[in-house]
């Protein structure tokens, strides 16, 4: 589990600075996406990636800055709590970059 604020706080950190960077993601590297991996629409498909993605790097970030396995204190849940508390956020920055490309 995630017992001090302070790696709380980081991995939040982390969430925000990778959502600053995916507008330029999407544009250069999503174009046009279809009916992909039955999803009702890209936006819906953005969404699950960059959930993953940023899942995926805030436990990498967190094994990185504590040097620590991944048993012990580490939840996959919390990490995601964490990242879904930025939900609309990155919904939002998901539809404005798909509307400006």
């Amino acid at each position: 589990m995630l017992n001090d604020s302070s790696i709380r706080k980081s991995i939040d950190n982390y969430v925000k600075q990778r959502l600053k960077e995916i507008p330029t993601e999407i544009n250069q590297t999503f174009y046009k996406i279809e009916q992909v991996w039955k999803c009702q629409n890209e936006i819906d498909f953005l969404y699950g990636y960059y959930v993953g993605k940023l899942e995926e790097g805030s436990l990498h970030f967190l094994l990185k800055a504590s040097r620590a396995t991944s048993g012990g204190y580490i939840d996959s849940f919390e990490i995601r709590g964490i990242i879904e508390s930025h939900r609309q956020e990155l919904r939002g920055i998901i539809e404005k970059s798909l509307e400006g490309s």
